[in-house]
């Protein structure tokens, strides 16, 4: 770190989940803000986060490229800082990342001896890492991340450290030393008094807990912005007795020096008492407040709040409870053990004693000891044999829906300061909550009518293999219309269907589960693929005007080994064929359903040998942004290579298998039919495409479509 003149430095190691990255060690930052930092989600949009998620350097040269970059993360950390964040890899896998800050107003970007000595960590440590595992002794970050003191690795000799206090001992001012803590390291006998406090009673000691009248939320992010910025600021707060001191905040490498005078200066905007409360957790709040907005699921606001406020107020453990038909439920939870989940579950609704002191319905509760809990709640059990909680109410849709509890693992006494940032905590993840809860209710209703809508399982038909998958869109739009099906017609008929009602509501899939079943109507009663479209059609354009489908149907005879097709505006389907590349089928394809009710569909013949495979998608399988459709369904059949002996459900996955790597924006059916194997001589028959001469229903009498 100090060879590349950087003034702070953070470690992060990869969960076992490769989901959550932990802070393991860091230098020259505050331990409040390491805190707060010391669990970041791979997909936050934190630098740390895309740097491992895109294994790539990111660098941001000052305050204003975070904030274009990374407005939630310049909003909670307000201080000018430019920083640098790297991937720790080795062996073609990410272990973790690395994160180094220097003052800003320096070079606009990392010179090419800063990027080497940065590689040559991140690989040096990737290496550890990866040992580390390969050996079955992974390394893991303990609950708290190791802070380093920076004190160590600059200290002077022991007469240099006396000589310099003899010579500041000289000057009128006071000064004194802060490390990166802000525990006082030295301080000069006029600082001791200005300050009206002994030498030993502060050395040690974090100031501000050595002199109570310093404790302030606002004093002390002065001290954070001087480390964290590397730049100098100033204070100016009142004395016990009356004087006021200015306390003038210089950055040096292992903390601050600070210069203390008397001022007669009127009181300062950060003396205002008014503006205490609002200051009080300001930087928790923030930060939280920027990363519950994303919140959809009960278990997104726990792990947000675990993430970023347990570590600050030191919480061990987190639930959020809900109750149905007089028994709770847990909905979400961190750090509680699985046999004391168990005990909360299906547990009858602890109701608290009536006017049971410092309890008020609606309101957050405080209990410092579990006998203050007994005497609220007599009928509790304690679980995990916790010391101390908070209970924060939950309301959704104007009523009480749940609580979210906090639980500390020994007594714990809470502060005015403490229980109005609690306070007002609950307040944000009762927001966060209720948005989760409508969500989560929403998102159960859709996938129960989504699952009712699609076939469970599909017939087994001798002669044909099949495999589908279906996978809905990004969170928020759960509900789709894609849609497949296959239908046995007789011992050696069958019919596949896939398709893509236009919209993603309720509506859409009402109207798919309509299709489906007209569809499956028209085939079983034995119309031909474009007779079964035409009448399907017809129904559309009365039933939703306003709302398109597109669909392929396929009906196979499985006897003669031939396939017969009609579309609507639907992708071509692809024929991977035992030997040789995949073909895409060019079917000719008619007005998406709905449209018109006079259009028609004209049928294609195609023979399938033995061991092929046809595969019928969906847009969202192929889309990508920017990408001709043309060349999307090109790409497919490239990479359509199916073998004889590869089972249908693992060549669904490897097909499916690019889309779920980025955020999906349709849904994605896919349906896989193989014919079944025959004796070499039929395989060696090659695909021929023919024009059916069906007689469709909406054709004059006579007339044969071409």
């Amino acid at each position: 770190m100090f060879s590349v003149g950087a003034h702070f430095g953070i470690v992060y190691v990869l969960d076992e989940s490769r989901e959550l990255l932990q802070m393991e060690t860091t230098i020259g930052l505050p331990a409040a803000l390491a805190r707060t930092w010391s669990r970041v989600r791979t997909n936050d949009c934190v630098p740390v986060a895309v740097s491992v998620r895109e294994r790539r350097l990111i660098w941001l040269s000052d305050r204003v490229a975070l904030a274009r970059e990374f407005p939630a993360a310049a909003l909670a950390l307000p201080y000018h800082f430019a920083v640098a964040a790297s991937p720790v890899c080795s062996g073609g896998d990410v272990w973790g990342g690395f994160v180094l800050g220097w003052p800003t107003g320096g070079e606009s970007g990392l010179t090419r001896r800063q990027l080497d000595v940065i590689d040559d960590s991140c690989a040096r440590m990737g290496r550890l890492l990866r040992r580390a595992s390969e050996q079955g002794r992974p390394i893991t970050p303990g609950p708290r991340p190791r802070i380093l003191d920076p004190v160590h690795a600059h200290r002077p000799g022991p007469y240099a450290g006396l000589t310099a206090l003899t010579c500041l001992n000289c000057l009128p001012e006071g000064y004194c030393h802060l490390d990166a803590q802000a525990r006082v390291t030295l301080v000069t006998a006029p600082a001791a008094e200005l300050l009206d406090a002994k030498p030993s009673e502060i050395v040690g000691r974090r100031l501000c807990k050595a002199l109570p009248w310093l404790d302030d939320p606002i004093y002390e992010d002065r001290y954070r912005a001087a480390i964290v910025s590397h730049q100098a600021t100033q204070f100016t707060a009142r004395h016990p007795d009356g004087r006021q001191l200015s306390f003038e905040c210089y950055p040096s490498l292992p903390g601050i020096t600070i210069r203390i005078t008397p001022t007669t200066t009127s009181e300062t905007p950060a003396d205002d008492p008014g503006l205490r409360p609002r200051v009080i957790g300001l930087h928790d709040m923030l930060h939280l407040t920027t990363y519950l907005a994303r919140a959809m699921t009960a278990q997104d606001v726990v792990d947000l709040v675990a993430d970023h406020v347990m570590p600050v107020c030191d919480a061990q453990a987190m639930a959020i409870l809900t109750w149905e038909s007089g028994r709770m439920r847990v909905l979400a939870s961190r750090g509680y053990s699985r046999w004391g989940l168990e005990g909360f579950n299906g547990r009858p609704v602890v109701h608290a004693v009536r006017g049971a002191r410092g309890y008020d319905q609606g309101k957050a509760a405080f209990y410092a000891t579990w006998e203050e809990f007994r005497r609220t709640y007599p009928d509790a059990v304690n679980i995990d044999n916790m010391g101390a909680w908070v209970l924060l109410p939950l309301v959704a849709s104007g009523r009480s829906v749940g609580t979210c509890v906090l639980a500390y693992d020994r007594p714990h006494q809470f502060s005015d300061s403490e229980q109005a940032m609690l306070t007002a905590l609950g307040g944000l993840i009762t927001q966060a909550f209720e948005r989760a809860w409508l969500y989560d209710n929403k998102h159960q209703l859709a996938q129960s009518l989504q699952t009712s809508l699609l076939p469970r399982d599909l017939p087994e038909i001798p002669g044909l293999d099949v495999a589908a998958r279906y996978l809905p869109a990004t969170p928020g739009i759960e509900l789709g219309g894609d849609f497949y099906d296959l239908i046995r017609l007789s011992d050696t008929e069958a019919a596949a269907v896939i398709g893509d009602v236009e919209g993603h509501d309720m509506a859409t899939a009402a109207l798919m589960g309509q299709v489906r079943t007209a569809i499956r109507a028209h085939a079983t009663a034995g119309a031909d693929p474009g007779e079964v479209l035409t009448h399907t059609n017809r129904l559309l354009t009365e039933l939703a005007p306003d709302r398109f489908t597109s669909c392929l149907y396929v009906s196979f005879d499985l006897r003669r080994r031939t396939a017969n097709l009609a579309s609507a505006g639907h992708l071509p389907p692809v024929l991977g064929l035992p030997s040789g590349p995949a073909e895409i089928i060019d079917t000719p394809s008619g007005l998406l359903l709905g449209i018109d009710s006079d259009a028609e569909y004209v049928a294609t013949d195609l023979n399938v040998p033995p061991g092929a495979v046809m595969a019928l998608y969906t847009d969202g399988l192929i889309e990508k942004p920017g990408l001709d459709l043309g060349d999307a369904i090109a790409a497919l059949a490239a990479r359509f290579t199916p073998a004889p002996s590869q089972p249908l459900h693992r060549l669904a996955a490897s097909l499916i298998g690019p889309a779920t790597n980025q955020q999906r924006t349709d849904d994605t059916a896919l349906l896989l039919l193989r014919s079944t194997p025959a004796p070499a001589s039929d395989s060696r028959r090659p695909p021929v495409r023919r024009t059916s001469k069906r007689r469709h229903a909406n054709s004059p009498e006579g007339t044969e479509l071409p």
